[in-house]
């Protein structure tokens, strides 16, 4: 694995260094079996693009490139260039959550700095032939922040209010809560709407593809202006 980048600049460098090249070439450098596909691999993408950049966190619960305060995001994009799905950002505290706020939240740490990686993402591409995208350093901006401050704030009230079983994919503008769970078996403790603990199913926080989008064409936008 590469070692960690030292600055943002670094990370960006070599993140444009692999634009271009197929998962193929960048697996075989990596010394990682291309799967079939993704449907049993949902992580493979990141992981490898891990693997390039040097991230560090793993599965630990903060930004990929700690010390950069940065995190990475990968985006299946079309061929006309628009996200193909939602970004998970991480997964949603469903208990003890009086007193939390958008501040202090794991989503506003998570979403503060991103790296987007856009790659391929059409089905008929086979995986090992689609090829990386040119990255962009992306932080909201205070209108993109009030509208997931908002969106997050509402979600969260749901939850506090043992709501989280009337939350459907139709809440929030832009933040979305959907379950996630690799099955429908794994459950987790919630409030209930009596106030008592349930099981119910881990949720996750989305970016809506509407959002990223915006992020995308404002950034290439914006860059084939300069």
């Amino acid at each position: 694995m590469k070692s960690e980048p030292k600055t943002e600049q670094e990370l960006l460098d070599r993140a444009f260094a692999i634009a271009g090249i197929t998962f193929e070439q960048l697996a075989d450098e990596a010394n990682m079996p291309v799967p079939p596909d993704l449907k049993r691999d949902k992580g493979w993408v990141g992981q490898l693009l891990e693997w390039h950049l040097g991230a560090t966190a793993g599965s630990k619960p903060t930004q990929d490139f700690e010390k950069l305060g940065i995190e990475l995001k990968s985006i299946p994009i079309s061929y006309s260039g628009k996200p193909l799905e939602t970004t998970f950002v991480c997964v949603a505290p469903l208990v003890g959550v009086h007193g939390l706020t958008w501040e202090t939240s794991h989503v506003r740490n998570k979403l503060s700095r991103i790296l987007w990686v856009p790659v391929e993402g059409e089905r008929e591409i086979p995986l090992a032939e689609r090829r990386v995208g040119s990255p962009l350093i992306w932080s909201p901006s205070a209108e993109q922040e009030q509208q997931l401050k908002s969106d997050w704030e509402e979600l969260m009230e749901m939850i506090v209010l043992g709501e989280v079983e009337q939350i459907t994919a139709k809440h929030g503008e832009v933040l979305q809560l959907r379950p996630k769970a690799a099955n429908g078996r794994a459950l987790t403790d919630a409030y209930g709407s009596s106030g008592r603990i349930i099981k119910t199913r881990p949720r996750g926080f989305y970016l809506r593809t509407q959002f990223t989008d915006q992020i995308l064409q404002n950034h290439y936008i914006h860059a084939a202006g300069n």
